[in-house]
């Protein structure tokens, strides 16, 4: 029951389901034929169409009703009439553009628009501005966060070695953490008590927004316009045209991007069936593809101070300069390209193709110069505490506890992670092929294969035997099926021997 709900009378009819006896699981777990199953029925008063929905479920599992109502139920979800000035996400596209002019006609509302500048290179943000202005905005607010955006988070994205699942270095997660960070700062400024997004209801980013708005301040509330209206692209254009807003007439393409300074996300088309190849010469918004990138390959030289990148080629620069840099200099010879098979948070399969040419230029440099001055045990450690981090900050957890903790055993590690590191670049290619620093583990004199007296090989008999010694041990008490001598053919074992 939904007491928001219009009241409406409908008929309702039973729909029959049928289960097996719980009681019964049991007997699965037994090599002995279970006996038959009991089974039992629930009668449940559903409507018509929800009845009807039940009983095509067999001829499709994965059927789903895509024409529902929206309604809302959440808390955090403001309703008509419990607000007077929202704040919008606002980029300038069709979408949020049509949303300026549908939120203040529904909602009978002032709204202010938010632009965050985290380094997108495809957006004229001052005619944005304009644009917002002209279509009834209150005020329009540009805000310039490049700076922030590298130094408080894409720091600590190069300090953990950032990737989700195979390359992508999460710069969408990152970049909604700083969007939500400004837009709830400027909520308080212009007195907004609702924020607005432009997320539909089938992806990360609505509960990325939502989640960090909430958590940063329990009092305001969210509206999210695509989930609620029900307009495909084509009624969103007619929309546009009643009502006057103007839209960049381009050439139709499947494909949609999402960019900061740190990653181009390329989403639509072919792209997302797998069994597809994508047309990457096509897709591509930075990178040349490796067939298009210089025959000649590029050295850089890259100069890290506590885990942070502070100099390129010799030139000390601060960090969003550093990944403009690199980004320009990597896109040029094709590198950071990613197509991945993606989990999303709610639960689709999907595929992506990343650009990230600095993202991945950095962490390649940091994660071998991370290597160079750290134990075995803590490169093995900060592997997984990597994949933790970039995991949480992928599925909204920026501000749980746990990424406090994980985030002080990265800073405590990077402490170490100073030198330099020289990277080549050839044909989507990124080789680390030299680095120092003043506090390697690296020892030549005990390291080099050459004839010297610094390391005592005397020793290594005696560490072998006790290094072996449980292996050894628990393998004379115990065969394990399939490596054991005894239980390999004859020829096997002959060779074995030999």
């Amino acid at each position: 029951h939904n007491p928001h709900r219009p009241s409406v009378t409908r008929q309702t009819n039973t729909h029959v389901l049928k289960l097996p006896g719980l009681a019964q699981r049991k007997h699965f777990q037994s090599t002995n034929p279970p006996p038959p199953l009991p089974s039992f029925t629930i009668s449940v008063e559903m409507p018509p169409a929800v009845a009807a929905a039940a009983g095509a479920a067999g001829a499709s599992a994965h059927a789903i009703d895509t024409k529902t109502e929206y309604i809302k139920v959440a808390s955090h979800e403001a309703k008509k009439g419990e607000f007077s000035t929202c704040l919008l996400l606002y980029s300038g596209g069709l979408d949020t553009s049509v949303m300026l002019k549908w939120i203040q006609d529904s909602y009978e509302c002032q709204v202010v628009t938010l632009t965050v500048d985290i380094g997108q290179t495809a957006d004229d943000l001052d005619e944005i501005k304009q644009k917002a202005i002209k279509l009834g905005a209150k005020d329009a607010v540009v805000y310039d966060a490049k700076d922030e955006f590298a130094d408080v988070l894409l720091s600590e994205a190069i300090k953990s070695n950032a990737d989700y699942q195979g390359g992508y270095a999460i710069g969408c997660p990152l970049g909604r953490v700083m969007i939500s960070k400004v837009a709830v700062e400027t909520a308080a400024k212009y007195g907004c008590e609702v924020i607005a997004h432009g997320c539909t209801g089938k992806g990360n980013d609505q509960v990325r927004f939502e989640s960090y708005i909430t958590t940063l301040n329990p009092r305001l509330k969210c509206i999210a316009p695509v989930r609620e209206w029900g307009m495909g692209r084509d009624e969103e254009i007619a929309y546009a045209h009643e009502h006057n807003i103007p839209i960049k007439q381009k050439k139709e393409t499947p494909y949609s991007f999402d960019e900061n300074m740190w990653a181009n996300t390329g989403e639509g088309g072919e792209i997302e069936d797998p069994a597809l190849i994508p047309p990457l010469e096509q897709i591509l918004q930075w990178c040349k593809t490796p067939e298009q990138a210089p025959d000649q390959p590029q050295l850089l030289e890259i100069a890290f101070e506590r885990g942070v990148p502070v100099a390129l080629n010799g030139q000390a620069q601060k960090l969003s300069a550093i990944v403009k840099e690199c980004n320009a200099v990597g896109a040029e010879h094709g590198v950071g390209v990613v197509q991945l098979i993606e989990d999303r948070l709610v639960g689709l399969k999907v595929r992506g193709v990343y650009e990230n040419p600095a993202a991945a230029i950095l962490i390649a440099a940091h994660k071998n110069l991370e290597q160079l001055v750290s134990t075995r045990e803590e490169n093995e450690l900060k592997t997984f505490m990597d994949t933790k981090w970039a995991y949480l900050t992928y599925a909204a957890k920026w501000y749980d506890p746990v990424m406090f903790h994980i985030a002080a055993f990265i800073q405590s590690q990077n402490e170490k992670v100073t030198g330099t590191v020289k990277v080549k670049l050839y044909k989507g290619h990124i080789s680390v092929v030299a680095l120092e620093s003043p506090n390697t583990l690296f020892d030549l004199n005990l390291a080099t294969f050459d004839k010297n007296m610094t390391f005592n090989q005397n020793a290594s008999a005696g560490f072998i035997e006790l290094w072996n010694l449980a292996q050894k041990t628990s393998h004379g008490v115990y065969k394990y099926p399939g490596r054991c001598v005894e239980q390999l053919a004859p020829q096997q074992q002959k060779q074995q021997q030999q």
